[in-house]
């Protein structure tokens, strides 16, 4: 099924807002020296490096501090997961790109020496040579000569050589990963007139293409199952003397030494968990990682979704599917968390309210729920981030995904507050929406708005947006393969979108007036229609799933919208604005929307779906977008943004932990370096 998840877009971030004191928002913190803390620390390419605060943690028992230390180390131990999964020689590349980082004896002035630390630096980020958002890899801004004399200049480097290799062996053969452009050109492809396997670099499947691929689901799957496991969820499908198998991640199989390491990690967390479910949870983990049956996964979900009293709390597994074609396989992830309580009060209500937001939502009543089940909501305080939630993490999730686990058990839905406090703190003085705002206006109400509308939007999208609507009967989750993910991703905007504009959310006391709800809208078609595309290549296509879905509803409200005058592009100073003329009229739009793709979803509808998409999510105006590119070069801002972790010291007394120290001084090469040295298990 569709990861849920919602990722903070560093352009959106970068409004320049006025903050509302919601949770951690509500002193300036310092440094120990005193000093005013420095949110951002590095800039490169089209990239940022931030600090990510941890307000609270001072104030856990040293038993939950202990908790999050062992949670913490789990959530390091899967990095080489991830880098083996989005490309089979990214270890490889990383760990020679270390080596130099860490024992090249040259000059370090050659201005060369720059263009291999940016793309060093990219690949860390990326977690691989391949963007991390457009999927395209990479080329560095240094020739294949000098790559050569940078790992002879290294004498002693811990070269990843296998046996009876030289380190000119393991130049040549990096040389065509890293330098030709047409050696796994993509990470993964969305291009239907592909094979999705063949043409995606990714590590889940080897030797095998599409239809083979969905040959050998459709010979395993029971589509007739209500309760179905996520089949090739934490697999990677291969051939093997002519036949196409599955290896298992799991202790002793695939990924097995880094997943005995998280195992490790795991176990002693369980020995101080906070209460006997959350314990149970940890547990049911284990016995998954140890089996590597799905079943067991499904069992711990649920025990997971259901332990709402637990303060801390974690992510680890194979989760979101994003970055598979065929939207099967989960790439490992880890967040380790614990509850913000006053910021929650704000997702309680969402989360209490729900069956009235279910029971109005303008979809046929066929595919609403009739009675919405364990829902929960919080927001949290991010402890640590790992795998495909490093450095660039989402700003809201909402787990399990399994439909039938969510109908029959709830759900768990999180805003990150720390995480969106950072990027915003970051981005104080960003140009971006005076830069593309139709009017003064529409800028003033950023200013003072934006900032609790997207909050209160992220809230929507995750606590009740993914956890809204049934599939029909006899409707699997897979059944619209490639496109289920952007069509999940839509679905939720769409129910956020639809009700943030209701009276109700103002009765609540979840928005101050209307006039937020008009600043989300504004921002919502001028990121749809142009701000991200400053995150695409020029002459490329949009592929991530979550930039498809906000181009798929953007365009498609913009067009179904010109009889009536909705929306109206205009240009002045030759410069091209959108501007919302009714927003009344928007928000009927937005819910005919809903209603279309909430059909697809529970219908199944794979031709629906793929049209939806193709046409509205896919296609890039390139008169436009080389007008946007130009505009946003001049502003200096770079479009995406991550994070270091904080490091965290046990103060041991007697041989027990008795607290944890938290430093948040690492920084971006120092870190990387160090957990390429300490947390890579895998061959």
């Amino acid at each position: 099924m569709n990861g849920k998840r919602l990722l903070m877009m560093a352009a959106v971030a970068g409004l320049g807002l006025l903050l509302s004191n919601v949770g951690c928002r509500k002193k300036k913190i310092e440094s120990a020296a005193g000093k005013e803390f420095q949110w951002q620390i590095d800039q490169f390419a089209d990239l940022k490096i931030m600090r990510y605060q941890v307000p609270g943690f001072d104030r856990l028992t040293p038993r939950q501090k202990e908790l999050v230390y062992y949670l913490g180390e789990a959530a390091l131990c899967g990095r080489d997961i991830m880098f083996d999964q989005n490309y089979r020689h990214n270890l490889t590349v990383r760990r020679t790109l270390d080596a130099i980082v860490a024992g090249y004896t040259g000059d370090r002035n050659d201005p060369r020496w720059d263009a291999f630390m940016t793309y060093t630096k990219r690949v860390w980020f990326s977690n691989g040579i391949h963007h991390h958002y457009a999927n395209d890899k990479f080329i560095p801004g240094f020739d294949a000569a000098y790559f050569a004399s940078l790992v002879e200049g290294s004498p002693g480097a811990d070269f990843p050589l296998v046996a009876g290799q030289k380190p000119g062996d393991l130049v040549a053969f990096l040389t065509p990963i890293i330098f030709d452009p047409a050696v796994a050109p993509k990470k993964f492809t969305q291009d239907p007139k592909q094979d999705l396997v063949a043409a995606s670099a990714v590590n889940f499947y080897e030797g095998v293409t599409q239809a083979e691929v969905e040959r050998y689901y459709d010979g395993i799957v029971d589509r007739s199952d209500e309760t179905p496991v996520s089949h090739g969820l934490n697999t990677r499908v291969v051939k093997k003397d002519g036949k196409v198998v599955e290896e298992v991640a799991r202790v002793g199989g695939l990924y097995g030494p880094a997943i005995e390491k998280i195992v490790f990690w795991l176990e002693k967390a369980a020995g101080v968990a906070e209460n006997d479910h959350q314990r149970r949870v940890i547990e049911a983990l284990v016995d998954y990682y140890r089996t590597g049956d799905l079943e067991k996964f499904d069992a711990y979900n649920i025990l997971w979704v259901t332990d709402t009293a637990s303060h801390i709390d974690f992510i680890n597994g194979f989760i979101e599917v994003y970055n598979d074609p065929m939207g099967m396989k989960g790439s490992w992830e880890a967040l380790v968390n614990f509850m913000d309580r006053e910021a929650t009060k704000r997702s309680e209500i969402l989360a209490a309210n729900a069956q009235w937001f279910e029971d109005r939502s303008p979809v046929d009543p066929r595919f609403r729920k009739k009675r919405v089940k364990g829902v929960t909501a919080k927001v949290i305080t991010a402890a640590m981030l790992g795998g495909d939630c490093y450095p660039s993490t989402p700003i809201g999730i909402n787990l399990p995904n399994a439909n039938w686990i969510r109908k029959n058990h709830g759900s768990k839905s999180v805003t990150i507050a720390n995480i969106t406090y950072a990027y915003d703190q970051a981005s104080l003085n960003s140009p971006l929406t005076r830069e593309f705002a139709p009017n003064d206006e529409v800028f003033e109400r950023a200013r003072k708005y934006a900032s609790i509308a997207s909050d209160i939007s992220t809230d929507l999208h995750e606590v009740l947006g993914h956890g809204s609507g049934q599939l029909l009967p006899g409707v699997s989750d897979d059944a619209l393969k490639n496109y289920s993910s952007p069509i999940e991703e839509a679905r939720a905007d769409l129910f956020s979108l639809y009700y943030i504009m209701d009276p109700r959310m103002v009765e609540l006391g979840l928005l101050p007036d209307p006039e937020a709800a008009k600043a989300e809208y504004d921002s919502e078609i001028r990121n749809g229609l142009q701000t991200q595309l400053t995150r695409i290549e020029f002459g490329k296509e949009i592929e991530q799933a979550h930039m498809r879905a906000r181009s798929l509803i953007a365009h498609w409200v913009y067009e179904q919208g010109k009889p009536e005058n909705v929306i109206t592009r205009t240009t002045r100073d030759g410069k091209t604005y959108f501007v919302i003329n009714d927003y009344g009229k928007l928000r009927r739009l937005y819910g005919r929307l809903l209603a279309e793709v909430q059909r697809i979803t529970s219908e199944g509808d794979y031709e629906g779906a793929r049209n939806l998409v193709e046409t509205y999510g896919v296609r890039v105006d390139r008169e436009l977008h080389r007008e946007v590119l130009d505009r946003f070069a001049r502003l200096n801002i770079a479009p995406y943004g991550g994070f270091v972790n904080p490091v965290y010291r046990p103060v041991v007394d007697n041989g027990r932990i008795v607290d944890v120290e938290v430093d948040l001084t690492e920084g971006y090469v120092e870190q990387m370096l160090r957990y390429g040295r300490d947390y890579s298990f895998l061959k």
